[in-house]
């Protein structure tokens, strides 16, 4: 057995890959248009799995975009999806630059939450040990819920 995806609705798909490709970083590595379903599939690949993302297969993002409008909940049974990243800091500075709440900062350098357009909850963790707590983050307060 080989885990291969894991897949998100998604209800804007610019809002979407601007947040999981031009702020998180992730590359697209495959699109499937389907008239007949009317749905589009979206396949994400972190940096780091670009080249195993053919070769290998490895774990992709799958977003789901349904052509016919749909609400969708917050299905908090899911639970989140988790990177590692090289600078958590450098990371949530750059996402909330851009508008993005920091949920849970990453008050002891190791591990931060945010939220992604369709509130898809996002872990990000420092890679390697945690790094020294730093100001703005080491006071600051949890925002909403993750």
């Amino acid at each position: 057995m080989k885990y291969l995806h894991t897949m998100v609705r998604v209800s804007d798909v610019d809002a979407s890959l601007k947040f999981y490709c031009d702020l998180l970083g992730m590359k697209e590595v495959r699109r499937i248009d389907d008239e007949k379903g009317r749905f589009t599939l979206i396949f994400l690949a972190a940096p780091e799995d670009l080249g195993r993302a053919e070769s290998e297969r490895a774990p992709l993002l799958e977003l789901t975009y349904n052509w016919d409008p749909e609400e969708y909940g917050e299905g908090r049974n899911f639970g989140h999806l988790a990177f590692v990243v090289d600078d958590i800091y450098a990371t949530c500075e750059r996402l909330q630059t851009a508008g993005v709440t920091i949920n849970r900062p990453p008050r002891d350098g190791h591990m931060a939450f945010v939220r992604s357009p369709d509130n898809i909850s996002i872990e990000l963790l420092q890679k390697g040990g945690s790094l020294p707590a730093a100001e703005p983050w080491a006071s600051m307060a949890n925002t909403g819920k993750w």
